[in-house]
């Protein structure tokens, strides 16, 4: 664990010199170092919902979103109070909401007021897993998951955002959103769209940045929902002057809060920069991140919103939603994917101990070409073909290792 050094108040706290008109990609960065190293210190132990970690991260954003002269837009000032009722039996699904005895989260909500018909939604999460329990992929003893990638980069992002766009859009009103309740099934998301603090139907688009700290050296970033709007490749392949290499997906529905909004009909995207094998466990630090990776993600939106600053409402379009086919696993090969892979077959870009793969010699940056019989030749076959196999099937794996063609046998 790293020392803790935060021993003063809140305020004190979040450090924030006074405001500048301002912003350099060094100041940006720097400001961005700050937000994660107290997002995910282990004074706030992960940030889990319902805890007072996550009470000082709520306190944390609100204090930030004031200092930039963001507008309350909560319930409660910058908070809006939430609790949930998490299901007890099987198939009981979780009561969001005013249910007695349960869960109390918050969500942080900053408002730019340009007196504009419009409203621009942009969101990250900022609660973690606590000490792991349910969602960790550890497997060792109690320790504290402190998420800087999953979610204080994405939330870091957000407050930046928020710094630039008081002084520079002017010609749509700007909503700032941190949820709470993320990683428990997107309870703050889902609860703001249900009892939004706004009129949705004001919503031009909603962004949401989710793991936004590990850009690799290619300069990858995953953007999903780009089918959601015709408007969205046109544009995002114009303010690419960084030329990050961009793998897109087009579904509005995702494991992240982009999806509250898109079954409200709304125009969304969700940026990513990679899942690794520090995802859900304890080793997600602050000295694992892309702090220069993040100013890129942060300048390309900057650049997207600005763009469409002073054009109409963009036009909503349903996407084919893959989520509502995927496959059902009873088994594991025991590999985190690379979501960012482009090529031809699975990527893995992490290999879990005691699981199949390991144990078949399989190794990160292998590329899973045919599961049993199945041929693969992205994510979606690599699902499918998994999903047939139970607990204690045997079959074979083949995979590329550079240039070499490997085949194994493997036992679920």
């Amino acid at each position: 664990m790293r020392k803790i050094i935060f021993y003063i108040s809140i305020v004190s706290i979040v450090g924030l010199s006074s405001c500048t008109s301002y912003t350099t990609d060094k100041q940006i960065r720097t400001s961005i170092e700050k937000d994660v190293s107290y997002l995910a210190d282990d004074k706030l132990e992960g940030r889990a919902i319902g805890t007072k970690g996550e009470e000082l991260a709520a306190e944390y954003i609100a204090e930030a979103f004031k200092k930039y002269g963001l507008v309350p837009k909560g319930t409660d000032g910058y908070m809006q109070p939430f609790n949930v009722k998490k299901g007890t039996a099987p198939h009981e699904e979780d009561v969001i909401g005013d249910a007695e005895g349960g869960i109390t989260g918050r969500n942080v909500v900053g408002f730019i007021d340009n007196g504009a018909a419009n409203t621009v939604v942009i969101g990250a999460h900022f609660d973690h897993l606590g000490y792991g329990n349910e969602g960790s992929l550890y497997r060792g003893g109690k320790a504290i998951h402190n998420g800087a990638d999953d979610n204080a980069s994405g939330t870091a992002a957000l407050i930046q955002l928020a710094r630039i766009l008081k002084n520079k859009g002017k010609n749509k009103n700007y909503l700032f959103l941190a949820f709470s309740g993320e990683e428990n099934g997107l309870w703050g998301s889902n609860y703001f769209t249900k009892n939004a603090t706004i009129d949705l139907s004001t919503v031009d688009y909603m962004i949401n940045m989710d793991m936004v700290g590990r850009m690799n050296e290619e300069k990858t970033l995953a953007i999903n929902g780009v089918g959601t709007s015709p408007v969205w490749m046109e544009k995002i392949n114009t303010i690419n002057s960084d030329t990050l290499k961009l793998v897109t997906t087009e579904s509005g529905v995702g494991p992240s809060d982009h999806t509250s909004f898109y079954l409200q009909d709304l125009p969304v995207l969700h940026f990513f920069t990679g899942q690794h094998e520090d995802y859900h466990r304890p080793s997600d630090d602050a000295d694992k991140i892309n702090y220069h990776g993040i100013v890129k993600v942060v300048r390309l939106i900057e650049r997207l919103v600005l763009t469409l600053d002073g054009e109409d409402k963009i036009a909503f379009t349903k996407t084919k939603d893959d989520s509502g086919d995927n496959p059902r696993f009873t088994v594991s090969l025991g590999v985190v994917p690379d979501y960012l892979y482009d090529g031809q077959g699975m990527r893995i870009d992490g290999v879990t101990e005691d699981k199949p793969a390991q144990k078949a010699g399989m190794q990160k940056g292998d590329i899973v070409m045919k599961l049993g019989d199945s041929t693969i030749v992205d994510m979606m076959s690599y699902m499918r073909s998994l999903s047939i196999f139970e607990l204690g099937d045997e079959t074979t794996v083949e995979f590329k290792r550079g240039e070499e063609l490997k085949k194994v046998d493997i036992k679920f």
